[in-house]
């Protein structure tokens, strides 16, 4: 075991590897709660139940999603990145697929299992890790970045430390909150762990905010250890009911709907497997080794989600937390999926990890994650602008892909204008194209 998850090489063992693992799926174990609210529409009154998929099914066929994704991730990639239905694409398919275009949740799965076996098709042509290798290093470190700075934006949301502001769209939050001053509290726990090099301090802050969270009445004690299983009967396979008779499927319009998830899911997942390796210290010479065999694993997620019965499986960036707590290998993806199967015996205990708990992980692996900002040449006009961009794109639009479209848009110009254009790959001169033509035709 030790030898094939080379822990020697990545100088790592089991108690790092089992530590990652149980701190990267604290870090995502929100989605367990949130995915099935946004599938089922619970936030939307007044619809009628067909359009609504069953909060218990969902919740069974996440945490099932999850398992089977980091496994295969964990086994064949051996990186540790865990796999759970995607934020964001979960939202697109609920209110904008479902709930907007009025298509029927069965025939938006099949949707989903469309675009997974598409990239599936295009991992296995070799085409998606091409382009990875293709992506400059100043590119790819800048992608890191902003992930850090994305992520860190998050954690400071769901922290309330940044709220809405309608006049000038963010502010600071209501400090006297009880929420928000058990998350503050938690970063200054985890900042000085951190800083007094503790292995595991992300992990330990969690506890000790959670804890603290219970003596203060924040945080609600477990009703129950253990819960009674949901079917998945409800959405399993229904993802094949609309390739049968008439549907929506073949369509104008759903073909827009599976271009999209493919975009997103693309770079998104790109973004996340870069920014992830440069973390671990796992990119070699740029190129990101087994990039192939982690794509085939997000693919796999994504097909294996859809069958169940969720929306899009990818890679989630929660996983730089693990790896901030230590995880370098595979071994750590399958430790979190061990947890994921827990969960749905344990689903009760599941109320305690809140986002108050949550959000001083993700602020802190976003300090971590901007480390990257040091590798990139800031003398180099041609390079500083694209660079810049993509990390602060990512915030601003809330988009991992956004922010890798535009700095990738600008990264030929500025290298053209500069006389570098022969430096450049091909495969960055057609991304740039078709990050254009997807700005003026599907986002418009």
């Amino acid at each position: 075991m030790k030898k094939y998850f080379q822990f020697e090489e990545l100088g790592t063992n089991y108690r790092r590897e089992f530590l990652g693992g149980l701190t990267t799926f604290l870090s995502m174990a929100y989605i367990l709660i949130v995915n099935p609210i946004t599938l089922s529409l619970q936030t939307v009154p007044d619809l009628p139940d067909s359009m609504r998929m069953d909060y218990g099914s969902v919740f069974v066929a996440t945490a099932l999603a999850a398992a089977l994704g980091s496994l295969v991730m964990g086994l064949v990639a051996r990186y540790p990145i865990a796999l759970a239905p995607g934020m964001g694409l979960n939202a697109f398919f609920a209110y904008t697929v479902v709930l907007t275009m009025g298509i029927p949740w069965q025939t938006a799965l099949s949707g989903v299992l469309i675009s997974g076996l598409v990239m599936m098709l295009l991992t296995l042509s070799g085409l998606r890790e091409k382009i990875i290798n293709a992506i400059p290093a100043e590119l790819k470190y800048a992608v890191a970045a902003g992930i850090g700075l994305f992520i860190t934006f998050i954690g400071f949301q769901n922290a309330g430390i940044i709220t809405n502001d309608d006049a000038v769209l963010v502010g600071l939050g209501d400090l006297t909150n009880g929420n928000t001053l058990l998350a503050v509290f938690g970063i200054f726990i985890t900042v000085i762990l951190m800083t007094r090099g503790i292995k595991g301090g992300i992990f330990i802050g969690m506890v000790i905010t959670t804890i603290a969270g219970m003596i203060f009445n924040l945080i609600k004690s477990p009703s129950a250890v253990v819960g009674a299983v949901p079917s998945i009967e409800p959405t399993f396979g229904a993802a094949f009911q609309a390739f049968t008779g008439d549907s929506q499927l073949f369509t104008v319009q759903m073909l827009v709907v599976i271009l999209t998830l493919l975009f997103v899911d693309f770079f998104d997942t790109a973004g996340t497997l870069v920014a992830v390796a440069n973390q671990a210290g796992l990119i070699k010479d740029n190129k990101l080794p087994r990039a192939g065999k982690a794509l085939f694993a997000d693919s796999c997620g994504t097909v294996i989600g859809a069958v169940l019965g969720t929306s899009t499986t990818t890679s989630y960036i929660e996983s730089s937390a693990g790896v901030a707590a230590g995880a370098r290998t595979g071994f750590a993806s399958i430790v979190t999926a061990g947890f994921f199967l827990l969960a749905l015996f344990f689903s009760p205990l599941l109320e305690v990890i809140t986002a108050p708990v949550t959000a001083p992980a993700l602020i802190i692996v976003g300090v971590l994650m901007v480390a990257s900002l040091g590798q990139i040449d800031w003398t180099r006009f041609e390079i500083a602008v694209p660079s810049f961009l993509t990390i602060i794109a990512m915030p601003l639009t809330y988009s991992i892909a956004t922010g890798i479209a535009i700095g990738f848009i600008f990264y030929p110009i500025t290298m053209i204008t500069k006389g570098r254009g022969r430096e450049i790959h091909p495969i960055m001169y057609a991304l740039a194209m078709i990050f254009i033509l997807y700005f003026i035709f599907v986002l418009r």
